[in-house]
């Protein structure tokens, strides 16, 4: 009697499973999806090549069916899959309960063809009891579910492929366009120009200390002759000003000075003694979005680095699934919740009843469960710490601690509020008191305020009675300057999307690696600045796809999506009306239409301007941003905001950039005019003008003339002649080795100055010691032992045995980056992949895609004819 096969999609996974089940089962991963669509045209099939549609790998002339391919690298998997079903009884499919696991197990039936019989299991995590339940109640694949992400993906390629070429035509090669990605980089960018439009405004405040009975306490100066104090709300973001129906009093500095002066040493009264109760609600168990949201927070981890961390703990058995958008507790997990509050910390702390919570997300919920421990007993904390590598613990305490907390009783406490009078005026201070302490005892959610608003809940106020005297101890002026609106973080851009009910929280991490992968958006620090380019791709957009990146638009598709998956909307319907039209006016006729209409100038163009008139003007060119006015031109650094390019700065760069080129004088030896100029890569000295010469069929170009970098730390203001012939004279030759006979030279390389006589090399310490070092000196420097290069600060890192070979997994740090190793195969980490969060499982997948495909042959190298 045969096993049975269970497939699922990761080793991790298999070897977790394979732990509950017995010898009749044979337990093996896919490695992901084991087909897709074309992911270039090398992998198009013959056949199929002369068709128009085959570039796009969607028939849109006949029904907008797809075409699957296996990749190369997965074809190694597919025949160990097929070797292994055909001495098997059954296979069961335990692929991930979401679409994407549904359609993954929808493509294995596809490609194996299994004559046995076929059973789809589902359970939410990956414990015995999940697994046993999962066995006992297995179930067909959803074709409804199927065909919803089969359309989404379709609809994901059809807006990439035919969207993409046009912001490559227009703008700049190697861009993309994303139904999602498109509107995130949108939202980034309003952001930013909300930050270009603002205007700071000036404001001052009295800020006071009173000695009463039972103490003292600070406050704020609220009012001054019956008039409120402006803040922070009451002034126009885009005028600076106060807002124009604002009665407010807008305090400067004299009146404030004034103020301080009057009332030193003044007694007031107690006029106001206001304490209200209050009660404070625990946030819900964690969804997909909310765990990135809080991860990024209190671990400042991308959403990248939440994901892969949360897969490998639910892989491994310790959390529920982590793609869900479903806030719901099982009765299991209520269960568990409940039992470890009364056991840690008291009845106390346990409500009468289970909390019970709804999503507030608009996408429509897939009948999942919350993220939380795994299990009917939760693990504790502390078999964690003993068993979980240091990040894995730390987003297990954050889920478990969230998990409790979300079914603990309200935090309880008083807010109280004190005005004090001082002849004409009003002093306020706020305060909060916690009594009982509640949920927080196990969990307080993080914020995304960053640092704005003013928090006076640490403000510990005395007993006051009303008409009490109060002493004035002590009186300052401060100043304030109103804020732009902060940058979006990965936190808040999660937080957007999930509120406009833009795409699915499972994608949200691999949109925003995309977007800064792609030149859209880098970080600075924890916020996401947009580049020039991201300017231009938006405007593209939105003059000619305008619904495309229309945030209403974009979340309606996200609920058509929706009633497909339920069975309520026609797959090829929908996709024939929103790439076709009726009778023309879909994406392919729009972006046809764009082609031809668009002027790439005046896309690619941003005015900077004072107010009152135009500066200069951005532009965004196949290499980058400059700054253009006129004939001068000024590259622009990949890592300047946009909203730091006003126009002082604008003017600045653009007289730095017409100091160039500086003239020092005719070269000693053969008369050539020595310039300085700046390129892209910085300042340098150059021996005469390029040769002008038409450019004939045939013959070769004139030869550049001889050009060489500045040294670090000279001022290319304060070169002279002497120093630049210096430097165009290297590599200067010191002498001849004494014994090797070979000539010993200096030289400025790639990575700074060295010394070099045949094949030994060294660095020089010092970079001015290139124009003054002697043989004597560079012969010192040779004999000294050679220090390889960033070696022994990069050790590497042991990730595990292989599953399959045994041999040792290594991540270690290379020339070109990160890679992982089992000693004959080497993979290279892919690009903006963290290397400290990296897993063995990870690891394995990659060795595996990198093995199977074909090595690159060299090309042989041509050897010089002698003369």
């Amino acid at each position: 009697m045969g096993k049975s096969l269970v497939i699922v999609e990761s080793p991790a996974k298999a070897r977790t499973i394979g732990r509950f089940l017995g010898d009749d089962f044979i337990v093996a991963p896919s490695i992901g999806h084991v087909r897709d669509l074309p992911g270039n045209a090398a992998d198009v099939p013959a056949r199929y090549k002369g068709l128009g549609w085959a570039r796009l790998g969607v028939n849109v002339d006949d029904g907008f069916e797809p075409l699957y391919v296996i990749p190369a690298h997965k074809k190694e998997q597919v025949r160990k899959l097929k070797a292994l079903l055909k001495g098997a009884e059954a296979v069961y499919l335990a692929t991930d309960e979401d679409r994407e696991g549904e359609s993954i197990s929808w493509h294995l039936l596809q490609v194996l063809k299994p004559k046995v019989p076929v059973h789809r299991l589902v359970f939410h995590e990956i414990t015995r009891s999940a697994i046993d339940n999962a066995l006992d109640n297995p179930r067909d694949v959803d074709e409804s579910l199927v065909r919803a992400q089969e359309t989404r993906r379709i609809l994901d390629r059809l807006f990439g492929y035919e969207v993409s070429p046009l912001l490559w035509r227009k703008i700049r090669p190697k861009l993309s366009a994303g139904r999602v990605q498109s509107v995130a980089v949108r939202l980034v960018v309003e952001r930013e120009r909300l930050r270009i439009a603002f205007h700071s405004a000036d404001y001052w405040a009295v800020r006071a200390r009173f000695s009463v009975t039972g103490g003292s306490f600070k406050a704020q100066l609220a009012a001054l002759d019956g008039r409120s104090i402006a803040a922070r709300p009451d002034f126009d973001p885009d005028t600076g000003k106060l807002k124009a129906r604002s009665r407010k009093l807008h305090l400067q500095r004299d009146r404030a000075t004034q103020v301080v002066e009057d009332l030193t040493g003044a007694t007031g009264q107690v006029v106001e003694a206001d304490e209200r109760p209050f009660k404070e609600r625990p946030a819900a168990p964690f969804i997909t979005s909310t765990l990135q949201q809080e991860a990024n927070r209190k671990l400042r981890w991308t959403a990248r680095r939440s994901m892969k961390v949360a897969q490998r703990l639910y892989e491994n058995g310790w959390i529920t699934y982590m793609r869900t958008d479903s806030a719901t507790l099982s009765r299991e997990a209520l269960s568990a919740a409940r039992g470890l509050i009364a056991k840690e910390y008291g009845p106390d702390f346990l409500p009468a009843a289970p909390r019970a919570y709804r999503s507030r997300s608009r996408i429509a919920q897939e009948a999942h469960e919350a993220i939380r421990p795994a299990g009917s007993q939760f693990r504790s904390l502390r078999e964690a710490r003993g068993a979980l590598d240091d990040e894995e613990y730390r987003l297990y305490d954050l889920i478990f601690r969230r998990t409790v907390a979300s079914q603990m009783v309200d935090a309880r406490g008083t807010r109280l509020r004190l005005g004090v009078k001082v002849d004409d005026a009003l002093f306020v201070a706020q305060g909060k008191t916690i009594q009982f302490p509640g949920y927080r005892r196990a969990y307080v959610e993080g914020t995304d305020d960053n640092g704005q608003a003013q928090d006076d809940s640490a403000n510990v106020l005395p007993p006051v009675k009303l008409n009490e005297p109060a002493q004035v101890t002590e009186l300052l002026p401060r100043e304030h300057h109103t804020q732009p609106p902060p940058r979006l973080t990965e936190a808040t851009l999660v937080k957007e999307l999930e509120a406009r009910g833009i795409g699915r929280p499972s994608t949200y991490a691999s949109i925003i690696d995309t977007i800064q992968q792609r030149g859209y958006v880098f970080k600075r620090g924890n916020a996401l600045v947009p580049t020039f380019t991201a300017f231009s791709v938006t405007d593209l957009l939105a003059a000619t796809l305008s619904d495309l990146v229309d945030y209403t638009f974009t979340a309606r598709m996200e609920d058509e999506l929706d009633q497909i998956a339920l069975g309520r909307l026609d797959q090829q319907q929908y996709l024939h009306a929103f790439f076709l039209g009726q009778g023309g006016g879909g994406l392919r006729d729009r972006t046809q239409q764009a082609l031809e209409s668009v002027d790439p100038r005046a896309i690619c163009t941003i005015p900077i301007d004072d107010g009152d008139e135009r500066v200069c003007l951005v532009r965004v060119g196949r290499y980058g941003a400059y700054l253009e006015e006129g004939e001068h031109r000024v590259d622009l650094p990949d890592d300047l905001p946009p909203d730091e390019l006003d126009a002082e700065r604008a003017r600045a760069m653009l007289a730095e950039e017409a100091r160039w080129p500086r003239e020092l004088g005719p070269h000693p030896d053969c008369g050539k005019q020595v310039l300085v100029l700046n390129g892209p890569y910085g300042p340098y000295v150059q021996l005469g003008l390029p040769e002008e010469s038409p450019k004939t069929k045939g013959k070769k170009k004139p030869p550049k003339p001889k050009r060489s970098s500045l040294l670090k730390g000279m001022d290319p203001h304060a070169i002279d002649l002497a120093t630049a012939v210096q430097l165009l004279s290297l590599p200067r030759v010191l002498g001849d080795h004494p014994e090797s006979g070979e000539p010993v030279q200096a030289a400025n390389g790639r990575y700074g100055p060295y010394i070099r006589s045949g094949s030994e090399t060294r660095s020089l310490p010092n970079p001015a010691q290139l124009l003054t070092i002697t043989l004597e000196e560079a012969l010192v420097l040779l004999a000294a032992p050679r220090r390889r290069r960033g070696r022994s600060s990069t050790p590497a890192r042991e990730l595990g045995t292989h599953p399959d070979s045994g041999a040792r997994i290594l991540l270690r740090s290379g020339r070109y980056g990160p890679y992982v190793t089992d000693g004959s195969v080497n993979a290279s980490l892919p690009k903006g992949t963290e290397a400290d969060g990296f897993s063995l499982e990870a690891a394995v997948a990659l060795l595996a895609e990198k093995a199977s495909k074909p090595a690159r042959k060299r090309a042989p190298r041509r050897r010089k004819k002698r003369s």
